[in-house]
């Protein structure tokens, strides 16, 4: 039997147990773009991972103490920002998550509505984890408030649902989080079954229930089945689960990515825990409000590189594909990526994403930046010519220095010229 543990409401009932006065009202957790990292005064930005790997991401963490009004309010006094966890309390106003918060405060005025603290939500997403790991031999971190754990071997079938309840019990005495639990023989139903499971509940599927349990839950309620899979399926008069086991010649004609859905979805997939796997890439984005002024652009975009040359070191990762996209009013977006065979540096990176700015710019508002990193490889890299080669090393080294100076005082420590 496979469990799948979710943690109701993570981000509110992470600052519940900070603040118990919080509880059975309506609450919110707000997000919004942090913009913090473009400040020219020093923010003294930390890197928190010791909760990351390649299901949950690291972050950038300062010290300064953030309330509603310097983090929610523009300057011109509006409200700014998404809702991203809200408490059943408030989802009864008809709060959900990605709402507008000023929406949000509109419909439920009462609404209590926090800044986020992300490195309290690692902290408990790590302190779960390892509560998990004590009770269950086999456990896979989904998210940073979902696992899996493989129970074969370890709990009768027969046991499962009466050790899910007692575990349940155990993190909220140990942890203080609520959770619930989805049980059933196939991985991924199980996680499906979480959602009958809340809030605060266990709910099992056995294996000759599973299609009774599907029937009539719409398509894009099942993990993996995004919006374009689904408008593919709505396309074949395809809407809920259970008429996908009719079509399995129409799944199968599609390859991996249908035969995959298709196995999941009738629980016949055989899938066991994922074993943790390298981070594959390293990437940050940002949106703001329009920006015009090419030079004021690539200032962000210097100071983005700079945090993934600091996290690239911190992993001892040499990246060979840069990437960086660009998003603008109305949606438009432009996008290039760049394979680079070369030993990695600060330098390089800077320099090769703006060529990629200069080739992309329209003088349009840009109102987003991305920039990742990926294709990991050794250092025993094939250059273009020995010149690049001891010039690579010159400044590899030179970015190794610098990082050991961010280790100690902070990211922005040093900075470049083009971030001033």
């Amino acid at each position: 039997m496979f469990v799948h543990i979710d943690i109701d409401c993570f981000f509110v009932s992470a600052h519940r147990i900070k603040d118990h006065s919080l509880r059975n009202k309506p609450v919110a957790v707000g997000g919004r773009s942090d913009l913090k990292m473009f400040a020219k005064n020093r923010t003294e930005l930390r890197l928190v991972d010791d909760n990351s790997g390649a299901f949950v991401a690291p972050l950038f963490q300062n010290r300064e103490k953030k309330d509603f009004n310097s983090f929610f309010l523009d300057e011109r006094q509006r409200v700014r920002g998404i809702v991203t966890t809200a408490s059943y309390e408030a989802r009864k106003y008809g709060v959900k998550t990605a709402m507008p918060l000023a929406q949000a405060l509109g419909f439920c005025p009462q609404l209590t509505v926090i800044t986020p603290e992300y490195a309290l939500y690692h902290k408990l997403s790590k302190q779960l984890r390892e509560l998990l790991a004590s009770q269950i031999p086999l456990i896979e971190q989904f998210s940073i408030d979902e696992f899996f754990g493989d129970l074969s071997g370890w709990v009768e079938p027969e046991e499962s649902e009466r050790f899910a309840w007692e575990l349940k019990d155990l993190i909220l005495r140990e942890t203080g989080l609520p959770v619930s639990i989805g049980i059933s023989p196939a991985k991924w139903i199980a996680k499906l079954a979480t959602g009958r499971a809340k809030p605060y509940g266990v709910h099992m599927v056995r294996k000759e229930e599973i299609s009774a349990f599907i029937k009539g839950m719409p398509v894009e309620i099942f993990p993996g089945i995004g919006r374009q899979f689904a408008k593919k399926l709505y396309d074949h008069q395809i809407f809920t689960l259970d008429q996908i086991k009719a079509r399995k010649k129409l799944f199968y004609s599609w390859k991996k990515p249908g035969i995959q859905i298709y196995n999941r979805v009738l629980g016949i997939d055989g899938e066991g825990i994922a074993r943790k796997t390298p981070r594959k890439s390293i990437g940050i984005s940002r949106t703001f409000d329009g920006i015009r002024e090419g030079e004021e652009i690539k200032r962000r975009i210097s100071i983005m590189a700079r945090n993934i040359v600091f996290m690239v070191r911190k992993y001892d990762v040499n990246p060979t594909v840069y990437e960086l996209q660009l998003t603008y009013d109305y949606g438009h977006k432009a996008k290039m990526r760049k394979n680079i065979n070369r030993i990695f540096s600060e330098r390089l990176f800077k320099k090769i994403l703006f060529t990629m700015y200069e080739q992309l710019h329209t003088h349009r508002n840009c109102v987003k930046i991305g920039v990742s990193v990926s294709n990991f490889s050794d250092r025993g890299l094939k250059t273009l010519s020995m010149m690049e080669l001891e010039e690579d090393m010159k400044y590899s080294k030179l970015t190794k220095e610098v990082q050991n100076l961010r280790n100690r005082f902070g990211i922005d420590i040093i900075k470049t010229g083009n971030e001033l």
